[in-house]
């Protein structure tokens, strides 16, 4: 929580600016879904943190990897030690831009980090502005492959190579 708190602080500090709105949002939602024949696993992390820039278009998220919480305790113990090793990578972060925006639709491009690993990645969901606030919402797939996620022969069948993964935050203007 302290790491989140100092990371979206020195975010701001480092990217003051004269114009252009900020917004900061600590309460996010990160979904995933894993889906097989024999198994779905799913997840839910509400302690998403992000910061938006909306002179620049600059976008950061972060959470922590021990947040996620799974409908059976296994299962998140499993996650957190087998698979995205959260003692070594405690957290996942985005950091990108807004390149294209049009009515309340935005595609979002930047690096995502999961498991010690970045890519690029692309995506395009939906931005809505009031006057206070903006709320974002996406949806996208991660490969597991792709962040150097193993999955052992043992349980290959029950969790899907693809991650359906879906974004909800509202970030609140800096004042």
């Amino acid at each position: 929580m302290i790491v989140n708190k100092l990371a979206i602080f020195l975010f701001l500090i480092f990217s003051v600016q004269v114009y252009g709105q900020k917004y900061i949002g600590q309460n996010g939602e990160i979904k995933f879904f894993s889906e097989t024949p024999i198994e779905d696993i799913s997840a839910v992390n509400s302690k998403v943190s992000a910061v938006f820039d909306s002179r620049t278009g600059d976008l950061v998220f972060q959470l922590n990897i021990t947040d996620f919480i799974f409908p059976i305790a296994l299962m998140q113990e499993h996650f957190n030690e087998n698979y995205l090793e959260s003692d070594i990578y405690p957290t996942s972060t985005f950091s990108g831009k807004v390149v294209a925006s049009k009515n309340d639709t935005a595609t979002v491009q930047g690096d995502l980090t999961i498991h010690g690993k970045t890519n690029k990645i692309k995506v395009i969901g939906s931005m809505i502005y009031n006057k206070e606030s903006v709320f974002i919402s996406a949806a996208f797939s991660v490969m597991l492959e792709n962040y150097d996620i193993k999955v052992p022969k043992i349980v290959m069948y029950k969790i899907a190579k693809e991650i359906d993964v879906t974004v909800n935050i509202e970030l609140k203007k800096i004042k």
